[in-house]
């Protein structure tokens, strides 16, 4: 039941609370505090870093300590205005985990996905356990970077590290522990290790045990929206607040951006665009058969009990990685300028399958997307505007490539397409998608990662009732921009050239 507050003539007030949320990505991390009240969510953002991985000679790492520093700046900062806090809640990316000794302690620097380690690994794992028995048992999308090609590496590279490790902590799971001394791990974080069962709510100990890696490791697993804890006495006293409840939102933070989702019908997909894509929809049970695995659909847990089936494509990291790439040359150019340059340059240019392997680490994407348009017989990008135009629309072409499938396992139509996150602010992008897919698009909230993670904190503490009711204050909240699908005939045409190239290349995801 949501709490209940009365005016002095007893007539029923809208609740009024502050969550802090903190949202963590692979290129940059926020503190904002939502404030909900009178039906409304307004945010209000405390602090924004940088993130990204570190190269340490051949390996990429993720640097916790500076982050977890950062977040209780965010903290520091929240302290510092005086807000009355109700609750504090982190998302990050999946996937990557920790190690930790007997103590407690860091067993070595976090690993980065897209660290390659973990080449090779997946043939050496199906020589074990079989890809189908995997799928049977996890329902989760076969890529290199998941968490048990991540640990099996550890096994096979460095098994001192692997024997000396009590617990494994994935990333959000390892900041709410720093901040509550609490161990555990929060279940749609869970779902992205490839370990962890679709039916029911354990790991999958059977493969880990027949692969050789350790059992006891394997943290407690809580749902989405369980208090984790207080403030450890000492974060408290640092950052400057009190008493406040840390709450494991949807750690996972595709999962908080679908809470987000302002839909009002049913049969609507969700498009989450950020360094990720992940296109799928919300259904009760996970969707396992020959067809999803031979597409490499994923089964993660959401929020609600709901189950996200879809699949994950590499998004506009190809586009941030040409956008580092010219900074580094003296070419510092923001992403509107990009969008600008893409849009005047010519249309129905040279197209890439986005989920290429030579795309997945970081370098000189520039020069990556010139050699796969050389090698599949295209005219490369010319110039900036046409790198920028070739990466957008070759995305909008794989999300109708990726539809088309996913209504083919669920064996329905959708009717719109929900557009959440970063991308949604990318209004070429969105009218590209609905051009390629024929269907409408509506975008927005861009913030979605960070309202979800606040709607599930309201719920734990009762200031709204349902999701829901939390997607109806969104909805109320934030504008969503709508997109209607034009040159169709060209965009079909278009779509059977992409079709072809994507039959001479190989996929990783």
């Amino acid at each position: 039941m949501a709490l209940k507050w009365f005016d002095e003539r007893g007539e029923e007030m809208a609740p009024t609370a502050a969550f802090l949320a903190f949202d963590l990505g692979a290129e940059s991390g926020r503190a904002v505090v939502g404030y909900l009240e009178k039906g409304r969510i307004r945010l209000e953002e405390m602090h924004r870093f940088a993130n990204g991985p570190v190269r340490v000679h051949h390996h990429l790492y993720w640097d916790v300590l500076r982050l977890f520093d950062e977040i209780k700046r965010g903290l520091s900062l929240g302290a510092r205005r005086g807000i009355s806090v109700d609750g504090i809640g982190l998302s990050t990316w999946g996937v990557d985990f920790a190690l930790l000794d007997q103590a407690g302690e860091l067993l070595g620097n976090p690993y980065c996905y897209r660290d390659p380690r973990t080449d090779g690994m997946m043939e050496r794992v199906f020589a074990i356990v079989p890809r189908q028995e995997i799928f049977e048992r996890t329902g989760i999308q076969f890529m290199p970077l998941n968490t048990l090609y991540q640990l099996y590496a550890t096994a096979v590279l460095q098994p001192a590290r692997l024997e000396k490790a009590t617990t494994l902590l994935m990333i959000p799971d390892l900041f709410n522990y720093w901040l509550t001394g609490r161990q555990g791990c929060e279940l749609t974080d869970a779902s992205t290790t490839q370990f962890f069962d679709a039916r029911e709510r354990a790991w999958c100990r059977e493969i880990l045990a027949r692969l050789g890696l350790p059992l006891h490791i394997l943290p407690e697993v809580h749902p989405p929206g369980t208090v984790w804890g207080p403030l450890l006495p000492v974060v408290a006293e640092e950052v400057g607040l009190g008493d406040v409840p840390v709450i494991a939102p949807a750690c996972h933070d595709t999962a908080s951006a679908v809470a987000a989702v302002p839909a009002d019908r049913e049969d609507y997909v969700y498009l989450s665009s950020g360094t990720w894509s992940a296109l799928g929809a919300e259904v009760d049970q996970p969707v396992i058969s020959a067809e999803s695995l031979n597409d490499n659909f994923t089964n993660e847990r959401g929020v609600n009990g709901k189950y996200l089936f879809r699949k994950n494509i590499m998004g506009l990291w190809l586009l941030q990685e040409c956008r580092r790439a010219w900074a580094a040359a003296g070419e510092d150019l923001d992403y509107g300028a990009l969008v600008r340059l893409a849009e005047e340059a010519r249309p129905f240019g040279p197209v890439v399958e986005p989920d290429h392997g030579s795309f997945l680490e970081p370098g000189d994407m520039p020069s990556r997307v010139r050699d796969f348009c050389r090698e599949t017989g295209q005219e490369p990008p010319s110039d900036k505007g046409e790198m920028v135009r070739c990466i957008l629309e070759s995305l909008a072409l794989k999300y109708r490539w990726v539809l088309e499938r996913l209504e083919r396992a669920l064996r329905r139509r959708a009717a719109v397409i929900h557009v959440v996150g970063g991308g949604s602010k990318n209004g070429l992008l969105c009218q590209w998608t609905a051009n390629a897919t024929g269907r409408p698009v509506l975008a927005g909230p861009s913030e979605a990662t960070t309202l979800g993670n606040i709607l599930v904190q309201a719920l734990t503490r009762g200031y709204i009732s349902s999701l829901r009711e939390g997607r109806d204050i969104v909805r109320a909240s934030f504008e969503v921009r709508a997109y209607r699908p034009q040159e169709q005939e060209r965009w079909d045409e278009f779509y059977d050239r992409f079709l072809r190239v994507k039959e001479r290349s190989t996929t990783l995801l």
